[in-house]
């Protein structure tokens, strides 16, 4: 069996519905496929307050077959491998479908095997993840049940969806354990393979000081390596200079980050770029080799953060370009590394990092400081951002709030 169709999509995230929808919307005849094996979709940046019970997961899941227009042609499969030359894309069933245009956008997967034992071990012994539907109801099965003892939450290399999310769910525990008045019982350390809170010096000059209110103590250039759920021992790799040795902790509870990568049909494809990335130029979105395919979300090659902002801000400017090339026009340099990272540091207040391309602090709202932890912020993340993702962006209508450097000057100066 073969298809054929005018805009093929890989992948039936976030990206790829709101490609679609968007798509749709801009133009009503073109003929559009999804490839998406899964029936459920999740709003993933929910996960962390999930883990935190301040959501459900019910709430943060909801039917894909209710995301997508009617009109365009779900594929229920997984893409197998790609034959750019031919435009062609094979499913695992072996069926082939063609394409005029074709956009990538598969997101991460999680490389659970890559720390020795931690699957044997998932979801039982207080070892727990947010990062995954399957785990992340287990985490605040974990913070609830525990009354006092070492608490460990872990980062690997980058890069991983959502940077901030390793120390979110970190904040919003302790910040349970400050109100239930058992904090001081506790002894929380974070275990991170980078070298500092976070990847933007502005935000982790803030976030030390979060750490340091809750008494957290940090471990920086240390990855969890091996991890044993029954003896409830972690072991690391610490990183100093050119010297590497191992440090093994115990752990009544430890939250595990799981190593993240392009899905490895992307590695394997000729789409790839040597790191296995989907290879666009970072401002079009266009693939490097191939001018009929586009690529955005988490398993591109683009050096922006990977999170949902990020890809509400790429949307537009994919499906704007491929009516570009369809029309015989230029491609335009319109994306600038956008993403934003709603950093919760307790049960009712987040900090609000926007950021672009080399760091840049872009922050969308000139006359508050992007450092503060605010109340209005926790809001947008329980319930403005979850409204604007669900109703906005994956239905494929349009809405901009500029961002701008010159926004972050005078707080830069401070």
């Amino acid at each position: 069996m073969s298809q054929h169709h005018t805009l093929l999509i890989v992948g039936g995230g976030a990206a790829g519905v709101s490609v679609a929808n968007n798509m749709r919307r801009q133009n009503p005849t073109i003929a559009i496929g999804l490839i998406e094996p899964s029936e459920k979709h999740y709003y993933q940046p929910g996960f962390t307050i999930v883990g935190g019970g301040a959501y459900t997961l019910k709430q943060a899941t909801k039917a894909e077959k209710d995301l997508i227009h009617p009109s365009v042609t779900w594929i229920k499969e997984y893409a197998d491998s790609f034959q750019p030359d031919a435009n062609s894309v094979t499913l695992r069933s072996g069926d082939k479908v063609t394409y005029d245009y074709l956009v990538v956008c598969p997101g991460l997967q999680l490389d659970w095997d890559k720390i020795s034992g931690l699957k044997e071990t998932l979801g039982k012994n207080n070892v727990c993840s947010n990062y995954s539907p399957d785990t992340v109801e287990y985490t605040w099965e974990c913070i609830q049940n525990l009354q006092s003892g070492i608490a460990l939450f872990t980062q690997p290399p980058m890069p991983i969806k959502c940077a901030g999310a390793p120390q979110k769910i970190m904040y919003l525990a302790a910040d349970r354990f400050r109100k239930k008045g058992i904090l001081d019982k506790f002894s929380i350390e974070f275990f991170t393979a980078t070298p500092g809170m976070f990847g933007v010096p502005f935000f982790a000059k803030a976030l030390n000081k979060v750490v340091a209110d809750y008494g957290i103590k940090t471990n920086f250039s240390s990855n969890l390596v091996a991890i044993d759920g029954t003896a409830k021992t972690a072991t690391f790799e610490v990183t100093e200079g050119d010297k590497k040795s191992t440090v093994t902790k115990n752990f009544d509870m430890i939250h595990v980050t799981p190593p993240q990568s392009a899905p490895d049909f992307i590695k394997q494809s000729p789409l790839a770029n040597a790191a296995g990335w989907v290879d666009v130029h970072p401002k079009t979105l266009q693939h490097n080799k191939y001018p009929n395919i586009f690529g955005l979300g988490d398993a591109t090659s683009t050096p922006n953060a990977k999170t949902a902002a990020a890809v509400r801000k790429q949307v537009p400017i994919v499906v704007d370009n491929i009516l570009n090339v369809m029309n015989a026009k230029a491609v335009i340099e319109k994306y600038d590394g956008y993403g934003s990272c709603p950093l919760t540091t307790s049960l009712n207040t987040v900090m609000l990092a926007e950021f672009a391309y080399d760091g840049k602090v872009t922050p969308s709202f000139p006359f508050l400081d992007p450092r503060e932890n605010r109340f209005i912020w926790w809001l947008g993340k329980t319930c403005g951002f979850p409204f604007l993702y669900w109703h906005i962006m994956v239905k494929g209508l349009r809405i901009d709030i500029p961002h701008l450097e010159s926004y972050a000057k005078k707080f830069m100066k401070e």
